[in-house]
């Protein structure tokens, strides 16, 4: 078996995609999914502000030590 064989029977981004997909539908159910997707925007959202807080904390930080010195 060459490598190239090999890469050919692997599944690509599209397959592993669609098989995410269905394998989703079956567990949650169909009427899931779109609450499953507004609770994972919310909790994207949130991280994003985290995310920004702690940014604006660490450059405060980092000039109130610039100040001192």
């Amino acid at each position: 078996m060459t490598l190239e064989s090999i890469f050919l029977a692997m599944p690509g981004i599209n397959e592993i995609l669609v098989i995410v997909v269905i394998g989703a539908v079956i567990i949650f159910g169909a009427k899931k999914i779109p609450e499953l997707a507004k609770t994972l925007g919310k909790a994207k959202g949130e991280f994003e502000k985290g995310k920004i807080e702690a940014e604006k904390e660490l450059n405060d930080l980092k000039n109130k030590d610039k100040k001192v010195d």
